[in-house]
């Protein structure tokens, strides 16, 4: 029987970082279902500073759009890192697709973990409203993602200034 972990906290808390070491503490391979798409420069140098960080037990798979196909993919009891919902969502959305009926097939299968999985999304909520529709759509399904998420998580972390705080 699996588990489900969210990692949430704003840019740069930590989230990644931790949650890297909260599938670490499992036995090695590790998945890492990469959501980000490298659409400049200043993105490709992020995904390249991620990778650096992980060594040869990782195996990487990119996922931007159909997290729930990799996660089908992966093997039984297979230690998996999603980093994270927050770009996955931003795919989505600037894609044009159905937010609500593609985050309601993806709860469903994070519903079910085959075995260690860990989630990393951004609590966007936090800070001033934005100032256009697009933004304020992105914050309103962020937070919507994350609530659904965290219900059917058996563990939710809060990361602040790279510390982690237990919230279920």
């Amino acid at each position: 029987m699996g588990s489900l972990t969210l990692v949430l906290g704003g840019a740069r808390s930590g989230k990644s970082r931790h949650a890297e070491g909260l599938i670490a503490e499992h036995a090695a391979p590790w998945l890492y279902l990469a959501t980000g798409q490298a659409f400049d420069a200043e993105m490709e140098t992020r995904i390249r500073h991620h990778r650096e960080r992980r060594d040869g037990r990782w195996r990487t798979v990119d996922a931007p759009f159909d997290l729930c196909a990799a996660l089908n993919a992966a093997p039984a009891g297979a230690p998996v890192l999603i980093d994270c919902l927050t770009l996955w969502l931003s795919n989505h959305m600037l894609a044009g697709h159905d937010i609500e009926a593609e985050s309601e097939r993806l709860c469903e299968r994070l519903a079910a973990p085959r075995g260690a999985w860990v989630a990393v999304s951004n609590e966007v909520g936090l800070g001033i409203v934005p100032d256009n529709a697009l933004a304020r759509a992105f914050r309103d399904a962020q937070g919507r993602l994350n609530q659904r998420v965290a219900q059917i998580a058996g563990s939710v972390l809060f990361m602040a200034a790279g510390l982690p705080m237990k919230l279920k």
